[in-house]
């Protein structure tokens, strides 16, 4: 148990590479569409780019939308409205008027006139009363179809309009009465039904929708079918009209029916291998060729975040809508990881999530084609990020790639520029905007995953920060040098293609452990005392190599990034003090002087830029000792001091080659030369 659990302890950096690698694929495997994917891309209105496609299976040709929602309107507008009726009260009114008419006309009135007018009473009701009364007026048109319900039996059919509604009582009593020629007593009489009048009819609203639905559900979403092996459509024909309608049928019938349920798990199994792969060569990749990135668990779990991030909004713009998927800022992706890797890992990454979001996106082949090739574009433009002008010409030439390319692929799909789609251009000018928000959020990451990019170090780079302003009030000499070598490094790491700003960050935080001492080295030394007359050699060499140590501290302590920390560690590498060192041969003559008393800790110089500041460093604090240098002179020096540190194998662990030696070389030569050059003796 104990063996296993130190098994686990030490592979602990793989086990959590492992469950990051997992976790990853899982999650975008989630934003995936949980069915199959059609392998056929085609847009309405364009040419079908594959070969001749043949109906692999019998199906059904489905109705389009517009179809189905005209089908529905049409049901709707012409749907029945259901009304419910109460038969007693009809004979209830009639029994109320005739009491309330012998009130009104009593035995004064003529007995044929009395008879005329209650006969007129009795046929208005009977026309109030023939389709009936409701009880509310409804906001029905009047040509709408109506069926009158008794104890939901169908009792009588009509339109909307042979239904009395209340406010139009009086007009139907005075239409009767003018068709029988009555006019006497008319205010009187007619006054009689306003109280006798009752609504019997009521509005069936849970009825009538219920009719509704039961026609909707009627509805036939197909028309038509497609038999096997007949031809749909043929290539470089344009895909419209029936066509798209029978494409989409086949689309549909794939995913409902040969991608069902029962096929779930293999779909969900193929993305997953899909997904595992691309993401397993990234981590090959950081293997092979960013072993320092692949060893550094934050570092992979902030690609890996990034790359997740990316497809999740890619996702969430698709499912809200589409056509909009242009506007989210891809290449933001590649910008930032060559702020805070290199420009490389920032295309290969790139290149990966691309292909991952061609699972999710309508259009893939053109999707992927534009972005990658914006991501090249993104990866050769941008350089100098820290500077703001850098960003605006870059963002804009990504944008006008944008533009050519969506040109393109229309002229392509369309053969014209009559129908081009202008608003496109707007999304991408929008997705222009939302990549200058690469400068935010870089800092935002510099913070939470503790990672450094040109914007920290151009911040680093300023002489009047506290740290360094310590250094020049503290040690002046140290400070001085450490400029000195900051220039001649910069120089350098230009000519090689290394990162310049690093370098020379790295070059003025490089020796900040001399100020803990600062009078133990010799460029502090003003008052022309040595403490070192008071020491052995080899006390002597311990504080010198403790320097690194302490600087290392003083680094820490302040917050000094990881990546300026690396100068301060690998400046000396494991070189040797050797002046102590031969002070102590000369003293101990017969004995022997164990070396590692004498060298600095290490570890060696690991990359381009702490290779330069080395080498930088070793010649600017020996180009004091030149005395009378000339051009011979200084050639001689820059080739002895680098060419020892190279047998030395100081340079080892570092990917830095020959020529590019040979380059820094010729530019430290060019430098030297130029400070050490003769001047003109003036006259006093």
């Amino acid at each position: 148990m104990k063996d296993f659990l130190n098994k686990i302890y030490r592979n602990n950096s793989l086990i959590y590479k492992a469950l990051l690698y997992i976790s990853t694929t899982v999650l975008i495997v989630y934003l995936f569409p949980k069915s199959g994917k059609f392998k056929y891309n085609f847009e309405k209105g364009k040419p079908w780019q594959s070969e001749n496609l043949y109906a692999p299976f019998d199906f059904a040709i489905k109705k389009s939308e517009n179809e189905i929602a005209q089908e529905k309107e049409e049901l709707i507008n012409n749907g029945i409205l259901y009304f419910t009726i109460d038969r007693s009260i009809e004979d209830k009114v009639k029994q109320a008027f005739t009491n309330e008419f012998t009130s009104a006309f009593p035995d004064s009135i003529s007995l044929k006139s009395s008879s005329e007018l209650y006969k007129t009473g009795i046929d208005i009701i009977s026309q109030l009363y023939a389709y009936g009364v409701l009880n509310e007026s409804y906001s029905f048109s009047d040509d709408k179809r109506i069926v009158i319900l008794d104890e939901r039996v169908k009792k009588k059919e009509g339109v909307y309009s042979n239904l009395v509604k209340l406010d139009k009582v009086t007009a139907v009593i005075e239409s009767v009465l003018k068709t029988h020629h009555l006019s006497a007593n008319k205010t009187e009489f007619i006054s009689l039904f306003y109280d006798v009048i009752e609504p019997n009819l009521t509005f069936d609203k849970s009825f009538t929708d219920k009719a509704l639905q039961d026609e909707l559900d009627k509805i036939i979403y197909s028309r038509g079918s497609i038999e096997k092996q007949t031809l749909i459509v043929s290539k470089g024909e344009v895909v419209q009209g029936d066509k798209y309608q029978i494409l989409k049928s086949l689309q549909f019938e794939y995913e409902s029916q040969v991608w069902s349920k029962s096929n779930y798990l293999w779909i969900l199994f193929a993305y997953t291998l899909l997904v595992a792969l691309a993401l397993l060569m990234l981590l090959l990749f950081l293997l092979k060729y960013r072993l320092d990135v692949f060893d550094n668990n934050t570092k992979v779990t902030f690609i890996f975040f990034n790359i997740f991030l990316l497809i999740l909004l890619t996702t969430v713009v698709v499912n809200f809508n589409s056509k909009f998927i242009y506007v989210v800022p891809i290449c933001i992706l590649p910008l930032v990881f060559k702020a805070f890797f290199d420009a490389r890992l920032g295309l290969f990454s790139h290149v990966i999530t691309v292909l991952l979001l061609g699972f999710v996106v309508p259009n893939s082949y053109e999707y992927m084609f534009l972005q990658i090739i914006a991501g090249i574009v993104t990866i050769l433009t941008v350089k100098e990020l820290y500077k703001r002008a850098n960003l605006f010409i870059s963002v804009g030439q990504i944008t006008l790639i944008y533009f050519i390319a969506y040109f393109a692929f229309f002229v392509i799909h369309e053969g014209s520029v009559e129908t081009l789609e202008w608003q496109t251009f707007g999304y991408f000018v929008l997705c222009g905007l939302a990549t200058l928000f690469v400068q935010p959020l870089i800092y935002v990451y510099e913070k939470v995953f503790g990672l450094v990019s040109d914007v920290s170090l151009l911040e680093l780079s300023d002489t009047n920060s506290k740290l360094l302003k310590d250094l020049s009030n503290k040690a002046p000499g140290t400070f001085h040098h450490s400029l000195n070598v900051a220039n001649l490094a910069e120089a350098s790491a230009n000519e090689i293609g290394a990162n310049a700003m690093l370098v020379r960050v790295g070059a003025l935080y490089h020796d900040i452990g001399k100020m803990k001492s600062p009078t133990y080295f010799t460029e502090n030394q003003s008052t022309g005392i040595n403490p070192h007359d008071e020491l052995s050699s080899k006390e002597s060499a311990r504080i010198i190599t403790d320097h690194v140590i302490d600087g290392i501290e003083i680094a820490k302590k302040n917050n000094l990034p990881d990546r300026v920390i690396d100068f301060i560690r690998t400046h000396h590498g494991t070189s040797v003090v050797y002046y102590f060192y031969m002070q102590e041969k000369k003293t101990f003559p017969d004995g022997e002087v164990n070396k590692l008393d004498f060298s600095y800790p290490g570890p060696k110089p690991f990359s381009k830029e702490t290779a330069i500041l080395m080498m930088c460093d070793s010649i600017e604090a020996a180009s004091k000792s030149l005395k009378e240098p000339t051009s011979t002179k200084i050639d001689a020096f820059v080739e002895n001091i680098i060419n020892k540190q190279i047998d030395e194998g100081q340079f080892l662990n570092a990917n830095i080659t020959f020529k590019e030696i040979e380059s820094i070389k010729k530019v430290l030569k060019y430098k030297l030369a130029n400070i050490y050059h003769l001047r003109i003796e003036y006259p006093e």
